[in-house]
């Protein structure tokens, strides 16, 4: 079930709602654990069990490791390791097992040998995202950083609360611990704060995301030869358009829904394409991701205490990282070592400081022409697409569009189109997300109030009249 299924919209967020100020907010963790089970099990069916084995196993790992912190610290280190070692294992098996099968047995095929083994493994709904939180629970309990959640359903209640189950963000048990724990006591004030930033995302999700993605599946399903540097540059700028809109999107639903709920949610975008550098970028995308790799991978392999040559090879192993987490491809791997080996040249050449200058416009301009090349790798299917829309984007060969790309560019999507990156390139200091749900004066509820009468309505009848489209991160 996502978000912008009218089944969704219609039928099951009214009902929980309901449910939840009839009285259910009253025995709160416990509601939120059966309405978080039937969300996950609406598409992740028996895959529910391995979230209840996951929830489990990192509960008591957790609360055995705090008793353990102070009098049995070797102890304590070998749990913490089997531990996420398990929870590296699981993703291991379902995401990557496959793809690793494939490559070994290819790797013997080049030596000769007559191997043909293949693996097929359907992948868990969200294992990515709740894997990491409990991860990050295991070790922060460990270190000291956190306390173990008081009993089970609290814990439980943190990894399957509906907002962020299924694509994140991907949310620490201390940023919500206190919302946990406590019962909610500003409900309309929560309610109020929360529908106007989940239609916002809603609106940024049915209204551009899907309407600008139609045009970015055309480009990317062109046969190699018909790809002009027009194409690669249209299809890359509707994906980057598209990727931002639906993640970001979907986040703003999670945060706003989160909040009707009782819960504050960290913000996950500070608008990406107004970075100044790729560095700047990696601070405003996916904030929850990259904070994520920077706490558990990038600062205990050493950050850049150890000098340069070990923080570059600790910028390379963190990125390769993160473009693996995407998925099981050598595109998404290629795309995480480009985006390492752009920090590394920042750093060399000083490039990555975000300090405005007169060339503030140039340096934005030429992080979104990089940030839209790995774009072009990460939609593509495979690695010989990806680098022949590279060489179109980087070596000119022409601006004529096909006859499919001329269908597609409708009036309709070149206004969504339009309309989306003119929100793009926006001012830097605008967060329109963060705006409708903090700013609290005459512009903040004007926009929350254009929110609620134009695009919730607009964004629903959107919904209803459109066929279903997946969040593009919940592949991942």
């Amino acid at each position: 079930m996502v978000f912008s299924d009218p089944v969704f919209l219609f039928a099951f967020l009214p009902a929980c709602l309901l449910l939840y100020w009839a009285g259910a907010w009253r025995v709160r963790n416990v509601f939120l654990i059966g309405i978080g089970t039937t969300f996950y099990i609406w598409g992740g069916q028996a895959f529910v069990l391995l979230l209840g084995a996951s929830i489990l196993f990192n509960y008591f790992s957790a609360r055995t490791l705090a008793r353990w912190r102070l009098n049995r610290r070797a102890a304590g280190r070998r749990l913490v390791t089997i531990t996420v070692a398990a929870n590296l294992l699981s993703i291991a098996v379902w995401k990557y097992g496959g793809f690793a099968v494939d490559q070994f047995s290819n790797m013997l095929e080049a030596f000769g040998l007559q191997a043909g083994w293949s693996l097929q493994v359907a992948l868990p709904i969200a294992i990515s995202f709740y894997t990491f939180q409990c991860i990050s629970y295991v070790v922060d309990v460990w270190r000291g950083a956190a306390q173990p959640a008081p009993r089970l359903v609290d814990f439980a209640a943190y990894i399957v609360l509906f907002p962020h189950l299924i694509a994140g963000p991907i949310v620490r048990y201390t940023d919500i611990e206190h919302d946990l724990l406590t019962r909610p006591k500003r409900r309309f004030d929560d309610f109020a704060e929360g529908m106007p930033r989940f239609f916002w995302g809603l609106s940024k999700k049915v209204l551009i995301a899907d309407q600008v993605g139609a045009i970015a599946d055309v480009a990317f399903a062109l046969p190699d030869n018909r790809v002009t540097s027009g194409v690669a540059w249209l299809g890359a700028l509707a994906y980057a358009v598209q990727i931002y809109f639906d993640f970001s999107g979907y986040s703003d639903m999670a945060i706003g829904l989160a909040r009707v709920l009782g819960f504050h949610f960290p913000e996950n975008f500070n608008r990406p394409y107004s970075a100044l550098s790729v560095t700047d970028f990696w601070r405003r995308w996916h904030i929850s991701l990259s904070t994520w790799f920077r706490d558990y991978v990038y600062i205990p392999l050493g950050g850049n205490r150890n000098g340069p040559s070990r923080t570059y090879v600790n910028l390379s192993i963190v990125f390769l990282l993160t473009g693996l987490w995407h998925g099981a491809n050598w595109t998404f791997i290629l795309w995480g070592g480009f985006h390492g080996a752009c920090l590394i040249v920042e750093r060399l050449a000083g490039w990555g400081v975000t300090t405005p200058t007169r060339f503030t416009a140039a340096r934005r301009l030429i992080t979104f022409a990089l940030i839209c090349l790995g774009w072009a790798l990460f939609r593509a299917q495979d690695l010989d697409q990806g680098l022949n829309f590279i060489s179109s984007m980087v070596v000119p060969n022409g601006l004529e569009l096909p006859v499919p790309m001329h269908e597609v560019l409708t009036t309709q999507r070149i206004a969504w189109f339009a309309l989306g990156l003119s929100i793009v390139f926006l001012p830097a200091d605008v967060p329109l997300g963060s705006l409708i749900s903090y700013r609290d004066d005459r512009v903040g509820n004007g926009i929350r109030m254009a929110v609620v009468s134009l695009a919730a309505p607009l964004s629903c009848l959107y919904a209803l009249s459109s066929t279903f489209s997946p969040f593009l991160y919940f592949q991942f």
